[in-house]
């Protein structure tokens, strides 16, 4: 535990921190780590349409497990991020940081901190986050994600084994216009999948449905392909495929 111990040491350097909080692994050990470093914190959680509501009611669950003081903060989906273009994330996050740094500056509030770790420098999102002054503790210590979950396993929070979650629009490709209707029955039918699979991405292709599932639940999912096919067709899919390959994190940008 001796790089929780130095994420404790370094979330009390912030002295009063506002953190940009999804429920997930990452957000919640920087969350959990500032309440037992005892300093001022608060965990945020951005909502837009863009958010199921599963994952809205596993935020507030995870908030209350750790101890710390949860707000949420509504948002609308922009032109840019309806748009849906390459640099969605980017103006997404950017639209994100200004809220909190909002927040931050009427509460009394230093810091604006996020989850990313050593496995996101890449993300598109990070680059938004840094142009605003957002700090990123996990990734200052060299914390991967795999030590985020062997930490939080430790600490037995509920989340800690918790599959990464992404936004509804990466359910949409790229120059695919996102409305809310597309969000919605996105959202309804992952939740109805969910029953076959711990991890489920519905990519959206026109009137196709194209079902990612963990490699090792494709073989449910054929088995109960009648009764998929029937309940997606209410949700007004045509076509419901299954890719063989598995989930793939990020699949509609290759």
């Amino acid at each position: 535990m001796e790089k929780y111990e130095k994420l404790i040491e370094k979330m009390r350097e912030g002295k009063s921190i506002v953190i940009a909080f999804s429920g997930g692994a990452d957000s919640s050990l920087v969350a959990k780590a500032s309440v037992e470093a005892g300093i001022k914190a608060v965990a945020i959680t951005i909502i837009s349409p863009l958010i199921s509501e599963r994952e809205r009611k596993n935020a507030s669950k995870i908030a209350n497990e750790i101890g710390i003081k949860h707000v949420f903060i509504e948002k609308k989906l922009s032109d840019n991020v309806i748009k849906n273009n390459i640099m969605r994330c980017y103006f997404c996050k950017k639209e994100d940081a200004v809220l909190l740094k909002k927040y931050a500056s009427l509460n009394g509030f230093k810091f604006v901190a996020d989850g990313l770790n050593m496995d996101d420098i890449e993300y598109k999102g990070k680059i938004a986050s840094d142009e605003q002054g957002i700090w990123h503790p996990l990734i200052e210590l060299g914390i991967r994600k795999k030590d985020v979950h062997e930490i939080l396993k430790k600490l037995k929070l509920s989340n800690w084994n918790k599959p990464s979650e992404s936004c509804l629009a990466t359910r949409i490709a790229n120059g695919d216009k996102i409305t809310l209707k597309k969000l919605k029955i996105i959202e309804k039918a992952e939740d109805y999948l969910l029953n076959f699979s711990k991890i489920v991405r519905l990519r959206l292709h026109g009137s196709i449905a194209r079902i990612e599932v963990d490699e090792e639940d494709i073989k449910k999912l054929v088995e109960n392909r009648k009764e998929i096919i029937k309940k997606l067709k209410k949700f007004g899919f045509h076509y419901i495929t299954i890719d063989l390959q598995g989930y793939k994190m990020g699949s509609m940008d290759k």
